[in-house]
């Protein structure tokens, strides 16, 4: 028997719900990609972008995927040869690294495993071991979206800063960006990268990296950069199709515009409030779902956990026989586990993550939590009691 007829609810980290505002947007004819009101409406959206990651510098817009960005981010400040300091919490910034790695860079990685975040005193002392500055790029991820650690990236930049290192540090947002508090300027970022199907609320296709000043004179003392992931024509274009190296993505444009309008009303500010309240409702439940051999949240300690995603790990196949049951039974889909088994055995088995980012609300948490302590008592999955009663006590904790 099934309960899922209507509406079904994604609750994995990206793609996020689509509002019915965002999609109402994409609705509509074809429209000039030569002259009128696109032009105008890109110009809007290169000024929020920037507001969005909290700079005054440069924005660049690819019609690509997050890691395309990455591609990009790397292409126009790494060189074959260039040595690149990547930290890994997770599979993400190694895979990131990897990218830097296909176009001949040199690239070394600190790993600080899969359950706790970067420690920039292990950095620092790294930094200091290289008086020469061969170093020359930082790379890491604000939020690792398979293990749900969130970086402290002032921190960073105090390492860098203190061990006197001219490295520039770059920083991929893609699973915090709209989610998560984040200022590049004021943390002193010098490239952040996102895309567009989290936070912002929209498809995926399209990639972002902002880039300051000195990423861009590192630009500039490049002998050889793309064509196509070049960021100078698109942030300084001649005619408007220069924005995009060939066709405007036309419908992903009204859709950004329309997600951006949105955080725009209820506020930046409010935006991450809300996450923060909502991300603590979820491990309010999961902390009572904890128990030995059973449930159990990736990042034990909440400072250092994502206000966008969760990760968790239960006794394989529980995983995999909750999601299917969710899936199946109630319309709610959860989220695989990335990178976070060995070969031997696969994620998905012993691990599930829920998304909590973008277009996201009190009843959408709370229905999530009902349906997860549900598919648990279902498949007799070993698991602590009491999670919806702790959920709705947090929740009325943080709005009373």
């Amino acid at each position: 028997m099934s309960v899922a007829t209507g509406r079904s609810y994604l609750a994995i980290p990206g793609p996020s719900v689509l509002p019915e505002r965002v999609l109402n947007a994409m609705h509509r004819a074809a429209p000039n990609i030569y002259e009128g009101a696109l032009i105008d409406m890109t110009q809007g959206l290169v000024r929020d972008l920037k507001h969005l990651a909290g700079t005054r510098h440069e924005v660049a817009i690819y019609v690509a995927n997050g890691h395309a960005a990455w591609e990009a981010a790397v292409s126009n400040v790494l060189a074959p040869g260039d040595r690149v300091l990547v930290l890994a919490t997770g599979v993400f910034a190694s895979d990131w690294g990897a990218m830097a790695t296909a176009i001949g860079a040199q690239v070394e990685v600190m790993d600080f495993g899969k359950r706790a975040p970067i420690d920039a005193t292990q950095v620092a002392k790294r930094l200091e071991q290289d008086p020469s500055h061969q170093i020359k790029a930082v790379m890491c991820v604000h939020v690792d979206t398979g293990t749900s650690v969130r970086n402290d990236i002032p921190a960073l930049r105090a390492a860098l800063d203190g061990a006197g290192h001219p490295a520039l540090l770059m920083v991929d947002c893609i699973a915090s960006m709209g989610c998560e508090e984040y200022r590049m300027d004021d943390w002193g970022v010098d490239i952040t990268v996102t895309a567009s199907q989290k936070g912002l609320m929209t498809p995926p296709g399209l990639g972002f990296v902002w880039f300051n000043q000195k990423a861009a004179q590192r630009r500039q003392a490049m002998a050889q950069v793309s064509r196509y992931w070049d960021w100078a024509p698109r942030t300084a274009p001649r005619i408007f199709s220069h924005y995009w190296n060939g066709t405007a993505p036309t419908h992903h444009l009204f859709a950004l515009r329309e997600a951006l309008d949105m955080i725009a009303e209820e506020g930046l500010n409010a935006v991450w409030r809300r996450h923060e309240i909502l991300a603590r409702t979820y491990w309010a439940a999961c902390e009572a779902w904890q128990m030995p051999g059973g449930i159990a949240l990736n990042i034990a300690d909440p400072n250092a956990r994502s206000h966008a995603v969760t990760a968790l790990s239960c006794a394989p196949p529980d995983a995999s026989r909750l999601r299917a049951w969710c899936q199946t039974h109630t319309g709610v889909t959860l989220g695989i586990g990335l990178g976070m088994a060995d070969e031997a055995e696969p994620a998905w088995h012993g691990h599930f993550r829920i998304g909590h980012m973008g277009h996201l609300n009190a009843h959408m948490v709370m229905g999530v939590i009902g349906v997860i302590d549900a598919g648990l008592k279902a498949l007799a999955i070993p698991h602590g009691r009491g999670a919806t009663e702790a959920a709705s006590a947090s929740l009325a904790s943080e709005l009373s």
